[in-house]
């Protein structure tokens, strides 16, 4: 029986009408019955690297009792020039999560997934800890179980305090080893009293890695530090009267 948390990610590719672009990680959200695909919001536009994709493309499971058989859902990104995603921002600016509502009746028959909920968003700040262990679910580098379509996990820690907008942006800091393709990738914290079926708590949403200008290249390794924005941007996101702003 495959573990429920790795039902809830998938490989995104991007593309140029059909030229490929980058690979990317994301992760199923529903609320109110409606289905959505959270990322980052770089992976769909990203101005200063000129990175714009028309489309994406995820990865679904097509049979559950075959975890090697598969298939690529095509998912628009603007409709008729209008983006079709959602972003938001908050009083430290951009925030670098986006979600794109998936058809359902778009999806093959027998699909196997996964989603959080608003259930598995921490309510209380102050009971997770700093220290606290994690996991960042993703396709490092595009890395993954290429027979059965399943996501690699790695460990992470919370590395700045939880519930303090780091340097005043919306996001807190993971002390993992990450690399590109984990952009979009959920942290979750273990919750054995919450939900039987999906037993975590959706922290955050995996963006960047941190560094800094300064450092000697010979001298100095790479900080091993990460962006993962608070998680709850979600519920702005995916509310019914959305006010989110470009």
């Amino acid at each position: 029986m495959i573990e429920p948390l790795l039902l809830t990610t998938t490989r995104i590719s991007t593309f140029d009408h059909d030229r490929p672009l980058t690979g990317a990680s994301g992760f199923y959200f529903e609320r109110d019955q409606h289905l959505y695909l959270v990322t980052s919001r770089h992976v769909l536009i990203d101005a200063p690297s000129g990175h714009a994709p028309s489309r994406i493309e995820i990865e679904l499971h097509t049979e559950a009792d075959n975890l090697a058989c598969s298939t690529a859902l095509s998912v628009l990104l603007y409709d008729h020039g209008e983006r079709r995603w959602r972003q938001g921002s908050d009083d430290g600016g951009e925030i670098d999560v986006a979600v794109i509502e998936i058809d359902r009746a778009a999806l093959p028959a027998g699909v196997l997934l996964c989603s959080f909920t608003p259930a598995h968003l921490q309510r209380c700040l102050q009971e997770v800890e700093v220290g606290s262990p994690l996991l960042v679910v993703g396709f490092p580098l595009g890395f993954h179980d290429t027979l059965h379509h399943l996501p690699v996990v790695r460990q992470a820690t919370i590395a700045s305090s939880f519930g303090l907008c780091f340097q005043g942006q919306g996001y807190f800091l993971t002390d993992a080893r990450t690399h590109r393709g984990t952009s979009g990738a959920p942290v979750v914290l273990r919750h054995p009293d919450g939900d039987p079926e999906l037993p975590w708590k959706l922290l955050g949403v995996h963006t960047t890695r941190i560094d800094i200008g300064s450092r000697d290249l010979r001298q100095d390794e790479s900080l091993g530090l990460n962006c993962a924005w608070y998680a709850d941007i979600l519920l702005t996101l995916t509310a019914p009267a959305n006010a989110a702003e470009c």
